[in-house]
C-alpha cells in the first residue's frame, strides 16, 4: 500500500474522531532551505531500488548486482542479500553450476557506502563474466568498473557508492540531472532524524565524467530526535510472568517494551518466510529493516518504563519451523493489516496528545516507523493473496473480521487517567471512532 495513502487515512481518522487540526508525526520538517531542484529528475528505480539497466561498464560483464550486508548485527544470519541487478548471472560460463555456487557464496567483511542506524549496513558489487565471479568492495574499485560516467544511472550510483542515500520516491532526497559540460548533479541525503548526534541532511554533489564526487551544497532537512512503540507479535511468543509495577505508567510501558522486543523476532522470521516462498527482495529487505527499527523502539520504551518505575521482561519466543504461505498470509492479515495498522494510528495519536514530553517525542519517530511497517503488511497481503486459493482467501477475510471484532472489545476497556493524559492514549470512545474509520476504508 502506498504509505502516503495510509498517512492520509490516518489524518482523516484522527481529525474525524478528535476534531484536532493535524500535522502527522514524523513526516519531516524542513528546517531550512533546500537545493534548487529545477531541471532535476527522479533517480531511476526498479522494485524500490536504484536501476542498473543503463550502466556502461569499463569491461563487458554478463551480470552485475549490488549486494548489502549487516556488519554488526545481533543475529547469526548476516549473509549478504541481493539488491539491484542487471543481466543474467553466469550467462556465458562454461561450468554454470560452479559459477552459480560462487555467486551464491560470495561475501565480504567490508564494503562501501557504510550506513549505520543502530545496525551498520554496507554494500559490495558482484559481477560475472564467463566463469569469473568478481567482487568490488571499495569505492575506487567501483569507479574502475564504471569507467567514464556518461549516464544519469551511473552518476546516481557513483554518488551512492560515495556514501549518499538516494530515495526512489522523493525528489528532494533522490534526484539527478546532466549539465552542459557532461558532468552530473545528484541530490542525495546522509544521516538520520533519529538520535541526538545526527541530522538528516540533503546534499547536492557534482559527479564528473571521470567519477570524482564533489559536494556543492548541504541543507538540514530534519533535526535529529534524541528520543527516538505497537508492534507485530511473533508466533511462539510465550505469556509474560505476572509482575507488579509501582506505577500504572511503568507497567504500561514495560509491556510495550516487551512487545516491541518481540516484534524483532516477528520481522526476522517474516523475512525468512518471505524468502522461502519467493517474495521479491524489496519485501524481504523491508522486513529486515523493520526488525532493526523495532530494536530501537524496544530500547526507547524500556527507558521510559524504567523512568516510571517499570521493569520490562525479555520476550520468550519458541523456535518453530517456517510455515506454509497460507499460514504466513493469515498471520500477516491479522497481526499486520489489522493490529499493526491500528497500532500505527495509535502511535500518531500519542505523538499528538501525550502530555509527557519524552513520550511525545519518542512517539513522533515511532509513529512514522510503524506507518511504514503497516504499509509493508498491506504490500505483503497484496503479494500473497493471488497465490492462494479462493477458499484460503475467504479464510483470511474471516480471520480479519474476527481480529477487528476482538480489537473493538479490547479498546472499549477503560484506561487509567495517567495513560490517557501522559501517554496520550485515546479514551475508549475516541479509540472506537478511530477503528470505525479504518474499518470503513480498509477492512470493509
Amino acid at each position: 500500500m502506498n504509505i502516503h495513502r495510509l498517512r492520509r487515512l490516518f489524518s482523516r481518522a484522527l481529525s474525524t474522531s478528535l476534531a484536532t487540526p493535524l500535522v502527522l508525526a514524523g513526516c519531516g520538517v524542513n528546517l531550512g532551505n533546500s537545493a534548487d531542484l529545477t531541471g532535476f529528475s527522479q533517480v531511476a528505480c526498479e522494485e524500490h531500488r536504484l536501476s542498473f539497466g543503463n550502466l556502461t561498464l569499463s569491461s563487458a560483464q554478463d551480470f552485475v548486482q549490488l549486494r548489502g550486508f549487516y556488519s554488526n548485527v545481533p543475529w547469526e544470519d548476516a549473509r549478504s542479500f541481493g539488491s539491484s541487478s542487471s543481466g543474467q548471472a553466469c550467462a556465458t560460463a562454461t561450468d554454470v553450476p560452479a559459477c552459480q555456487t560462487a555467486v551464491e557464496d560470495a561475501s565480504t567483511s567490508k564494503g562501501f557506502h557504510r550506513d549505520c542506524f543502530d545496525f551498520c549496513q554496507e554494500y559490495f558489487l558482484l559481477t560475472t563474466s564467463g566463469d569469473t565471479v568478481t567482487t568490488y568492495t571499495t569505492e575506487p574499485s567501483v569507479q574502475d568498473l564504471l569507467g567514464t560516467i556518461d549516464t544519469v544511472e551511473e552518476a546516481a550510483f557513483r554518488a551512492f557508492a560515495a556514501g549518499y542515500n538516494l530515495s526512489c520516491y522523493e525528489l528532494e532526497r533522490g534526484a539527478v540531472k546532466q549539465n552542459k559540460d557532461g558532468s552530473f548533479d545528484v541530490i542525495g541525503t546522509q544521516g538520520h532524524s533519529c538520535g541526538a548526534s545526527t541530522d538528516l541532511t540533503q546534499h547536492r554533489v557534482r559527479v564528473s565524467r571521470s567519477g570524482d564526487v564533489r559536494q556543492l551544497e548541504k541543507y538540514i532537512l530534519e533535526k535529529g530526535d534524541p528520543n527516538c512503540v505497537i508492534g507485530r507479535r511473533p508466533v511462539g511468543l510465550q505469556a509474560a510472568e505476572a509482575c507488579e509495577n509501582p506505577e500504572t505508567l511503568g507497567s504500561y510501558f514495560a509491556d510495550a517494551a516487551r512487545l516491541e522486543a518481540a516484534s524483532v523476532h516477528a520481522f526476522l522470521r517474516l523475512r525468512d518466510e518471505l524468502a522461502l516462498h519467493g517474495a521479491d527482495v524489496g519485501l524481504q529487505d523491508a522486513a529486515r529493516r523493520s526488525a532493526m527499527e523495532e530494536v530501537q523502539h524496544a530500547q526507547v520504551t524500556e527507558r521510559i518504563a524504567r523512568r516510571f518505575g517499570g521493569t520490562p521482561q525479555r520476550p520468550v519466543v519458541e523456535e518453530l519451523p517456517l510455515r506454509s504461505l497460507v499460514d504466513v498470509a493469515l498471520e500477516n492479515a491479522v497481526e499486520g493489516c489489522v493490529r499493526e495498522t491500528y497500532g500505527a494510528l495509535l502511535a500518531h495519536h500519542q505523538a499528538l496528545h501525550a502530555r509527557d514530553l519524552e513520550v511525545r517525542q519518542a512517539m513522533v519517530r515511532i509513529a512514522e516507523d510503524e506507518t511504514r511497517h503497516a504499509a509493508l503488511s498491506w504490500d505483503i497481503d497484496q503479494w500473497a493473496r493471488p497465490r492462494l486459493s479462493a477458499e484460503e482467501r475467504e479464510t483470511l477475510r474471516e480471520a480479519q473480521k474476527r481480529a477487528v471484532a476482538l480489537l473493538r472489545e479490547e479498546v472499549a476497556v477503560p484506561l487509567d487517567a495517567s495513560i490517557i493524559t501522559l501517554a496520550g492514549m485515546p479514551t475508549p470512545e475516541a479509540a472506537l471512532a478511530l477503528l470505525d474509520t479504518l474499518e470503513q476504508d480498509l477492512w470493509a
